[in-house]
């Protein structure tokens, strides 16, 4: 069907697509749509395929007219979006569905003229990438973190044994507690019953917060304890408020810590022989870990740096993709659904459409971050060979024990769609390796290993 069309930029990466059908066009679809429904519709009075055309156009006109107008609309945007011809640019993004800028009326004595608004890719101008200066912190694997390492490892070997009779409770104690809260009558309140709760005293694992409270108490003793909450509790259905919690101590136990000796560390793994071996290794592991992190700080430095000289007009179903996939990764790091984690986050007194405001800038920035690195890989002409992907195979496999567990992986990574995501991140190493090549990179202040990896890990 012969068009013309115009496109008129918009802002935010919309474009309007504004198209004119000729009438006699137009004439000759809704001749066809008149001529399927003369052969079809059945009305009473007439036999089925003989309803007369003024017939039909009396009872259904407004109606028929709008079903031409949605099946020309479908028919030229189709036809517009699949030639060849037409800019790439100017193509929509997957994800964002033309939408009518009002829906004009079928009049068959002129041309139909419509536009749709839709957001396209952004135009992006990559700014000077090469001779920036960047800060990172200045951090190194201390004894301080290898220590606190093998306490982890300690507390994960420990063995809980049953505390004396008559044994007060203290802190890192093991213990498990029945509870319930108390109305003002000092009757259990329905729902508020727990029993067989267990935690380490002091560690604060509990809704109420009585760690110290219970220290001092043996096993089989009963507490009723009165607690006054702030107004920013965490938890919102017991901020400001005061709360009576019966507490029953029903068993106590002390974990017994493993002797930090080369006996632990053949129980952590066969192939150390002794303390030191394991210490060599928790180094080494966080020493890689540290090392990976300081290039991806230094990596997000610059695009920060290269940020600043590239504007990037986001169109907003980017966005909203972006901000709907964190929703939904949420959400399933908690193991729930989308629906219970916004009920849950209600509870809190807060809402989705907060939450999603208090993400809206990191993830512009995470988004224009990844528009820059896959414009450059572009420009650059970054491209991966064969022998490079095989390689990366073969590295991925070569720790693998099992030879069928290896072949098994290759089989994988040779899959073609998996394949073109394993090439696009040799790509992305190979750009990141010019942009730390090309500028600089100096240490900033001394900071410990916790405090850009959170967990030791």
């Amino acid at each position: 069907m012969p068009v013309s069309k115009e496109i008129t930029p918009m802002e935010h990466s919309a474009v309007k697509l504004t198209v004119t059908v000729s009438k006699e066009d137009v004439h000759s679809q809704y001749d066809q749509l008149i001529e399927d429904y003369v052969k079809s519709v059945i009305i009473p009075g007439f036999r089925k395929g003989k309803v007369p055309r003024e017939v039909l156009e009396r009872k259904f006109g407004p109606a028929l007219k709008d079903e031409a107008l949605n099946k020309i609309f479908g028919k030229v945007i189709t036809e517009i979006f699949e030639d060849e011809d037409f800019p790439r640019e100017n193509k929509p993004l997957p994800y964002s569905t033309p939408r009518l800028d009002d829906e004009p009326d079928l009049v068959f004595d002129q041309d139909l003229v419509f536009s749709v608004i839709y957001d396209v890719l952004p135009k992006i101008t990559v700014g000077p990438w090469k001779g920036l200066e960047v800060e990172v912190p200045d951090v190194s694997v201390g004894e301080e973190d290898i220590t606190r390492e093998l306490n982890e490892i300690r507390e994960r070997n420990a063995i809980v044994l049953d505390r004396n009779d008559g044994a007060a409770a203290i802190k890192d104690d093991v213990v498990t507690v029945n509870y319930c809260e108390l109305d003002q009558e000092g009757n259990p309140v329905p729902g508020s019953e727990r029993q067989d709760f267990v935690f380490t005293l002091g560690s604060g694992y509990n809704l109420y917060q009585f760690d110290e409270d219970l220290a001092g108490m043996k096993k089989g003793e009963t507490k009723d304890i009165t607690k006054t909450f702030p107004a920013d509790f965490a938890h919102k259905d017991m901020a400001d408020k005061t709360v009576t919690i019966r507490v029953t101590i029903s068993a106590l136990k002390e974990k017994k810590l493993p002797d930090l000796d080369d006996d632990l560390a053949q129980d952590v793994d066969e192939k150390y022989h002794t303390l030191d071996d394991l210490k060599g290794s928790i180094r080494d592991r966080l020493s890689k870990n540290l090392e990976k992190h300081l290039r991806d700080l230094t990596i997000s430095k610059i695009l920060e740096k290269v940020l600043e000289t590239t504007p990037i007009d986001l169109p907003e179903s980017m966005v909203t993709l972006e901000l709907d996939a964190r929703f939904r990764n949420l959400a399933q790091r908690f193991n729930t659904t989308a629906e219970e984690l916004v009920k849950n986050l209600g509870e809190t007194g807060r809402d989705l459409e907060q939450l999603r405001s208090e993400w809206r800038p990191d993830a512009e920035k995470a988004l224009k971050s990844r528009m820059i690195v896959e414009t450059l890989m572009k420009d650059l002409h970054l491209d991966v060979s064969g022998e490079e992907t095989a390689q990366e195979i073969e590295q991925i496999t070569a720790g693998m024990k099992g030879s069928e567990d290896a072949e098994a992986v290759k089989k994988y990574y040779e899959q073609e769609n998996v394949l073109e995501y394993l090439k696009e991140d040799i790509k992305e190493r190979k750009l990141f390796d010019m942009l730390t090549a090309e500028n600089k990179v100096k240490k900033g202040k001394k900071e410990g290993y916790l405090d850009i990896i959170p967990g030791n890990r």
